[in-house]
């Protein structure tokens, strides 16, 4: 049996041979959820409530699954059971949605935690952090930080992810996908795995 950071690959050839397609299904999962579109999140009261809260779910299920793709420098955890600590800074209700979807959960034996990130708050120990609002006066040295501190950092604003995050969520196609930016992961000395890329949307720096 062979996996990818404690996910089952499988077992046989043609399990394997299908194996970054069962990932892309994998981390596609929200983006197949019909109610987050581009029209739907616009839609007004009750409707756009219920497509705000479909939104969150597809961010967390994303996040959780990214956590399982990724590989970070040597030295970045303490002990092999060491928690992966997953920031989210300006978006709470986000936070409290991945605290839900993280719950006894864990990426390559690390048991998966969230922090509220507050501005003037230490990153230190952070692994992933989400960029929701937080000030544009700060985002510069912020994301400077974060890669010097090689943590993958998750954004959803164009304006963040032009400052340099390395995931950025789009709509695409009426659903909910992301993007890549390998040139800051590289800088962050932080390795995506083959298989998570082929499930994005977009790869910038793709050679």
């Amino acid at each position: 049996m062979t996996s990818l950071n404690g996910f089952d690959t499988g077992t046989t050839p043609a399990a394997r041979a299908d194996a970054p397609a069962r990932v892309r299904r994998r981390l596609l999962l929200a983006a197949a959820v019909a109610g987050v579109t581009g029209p739907a999140l616009l839609a007004p009261g009750a409707a756009s409530a219920q497509a705000g809260a479909l939104e969150r779910q597809v961010k967390a299920a994303y996040l959780y699954k990214f956590a399982g793709f990724v590989e970070w420098p040597e030295g970045s955890f303490a002990h092999a059971d060491s928690p992966l600590l997953i920031g989210v800074a300006g978006a709470d209700a986000l936070a409290d949605q991945l605290e839900l979807t993280v719950a006894g959960r864990n990426a390559g034996g690390h048991p998966l935690q969230v922090k509220r990130v507050r501005k003037g708050d230490s990153l230190a120990g952070l692994h992933m952090l989400f960029l929701g609002a937080v000030d544009k006066a700060q985002l510069p040295d912020l994301l400077a930080t974060c890669q010097n501190q090689s943590v993958l950092t998750v954004s959803d604003s164009e304006e963040v992810h032009a400052q340099g995050s390395i995931i950025h969520f789009v709509i695409a196609d009426d659903k909910l996908r992301f993007e890549v930016a390998l040139k800051q992961a590289l800088a962050a000395h932080i390795k995506i795995s083959a298989r998570m890329l082929s499930a994005a949307y977009r790869v910038q720096g793709a050679i």
